[in-house]
């Protein structure tokens, strides 16, 4: 099992899920994706490239887990490389927008250190908010049993838009686990653990 975390963020997040899946007998891998904890920095950043990265790393088969950025690049995957993505469980992570957004101010490099590169966060944050419409059609390419789980009224990312990414994946079910907020793994880390773990087979 793979399990890719959200943009500024890193592997440690996955800490106490981790922990509950190794006890069930699990291999896990919790990654740093490309620019973030103790990956590389490099000059290039993209959600295709740090699809790259992973890819190298899944096998022949593997579950993958993806949080927000990180699930966008999970969904990526599970498009490109159908036979080798077992299951999927995609946490609270918007899809491309259906209209262009306004572009943010560039960032500026922060005089304090930082967990990650700063010089991904224009480019991905670009990414993310663009529109994409071969990205939705590709969902039906998605082979693997699906779960999609949100995180509520108090997330950004609605349940209008992971019901509308629900609808497209062939074999895709949508739980919302209440007064999450877009960090639900974190937030309610019991929750998450038995809904994503009944799924996976580690309940």
């Amino acid at each position: 099992m793979v399990l890719l975390h959200a943009l500024g963020s890193e592997s440690g997040t996955w800490d106490d899920f981790v922990a509950r899946l190794t006890s069930g007998g699990r291999r896990v891998l919790a990654v740093d994706l490309r620019g973030h904890g103790d990956s590389a920095h490099t000059e290039k950043y993209s959600l295709e490239a740090m699809a790259d990265d992973v890819a190298d790393l899944l096998g022949e088969r593997a579950d993958l887990v993806g949080h927000s950025m990180g699930g966008r690049v999970a969904v990526l995957l599970a498009q490109r490389l159908p036979g080798r993505i077992r299951r999927l469980v995609v946490e609270d992570t918007p899809p491309p927008p259906t209209s262009m957004k306004e572009p943010l101010s560039p960032t500026v490099e922060p005089p304090e250190p930082l967990p990650f590169d700063w010089r991904l966060i224009d480019p991905i944050m670009a990414e993310l908010r663009t529109p994409d419409p071969a990205w939705w059609e590709r969902l039906t390419a998605i082979t693997a049993p699906t779960l999609l789980v949100g995180g509520g009224p108090s997330s950004h990312v609605t349940r209008e838009s992971l019901e509308r990414m629900c609808g497209l994946i062939p074999d895709c079910r949508l739980m919302t686990i209440e007064d999450a907020g877009h960090r639900v793994h974190s937030t309610k880390p019991e929750e998450f653990a038995a809904v994503a773990g009944e799924f996976l087979g580690t309940a």
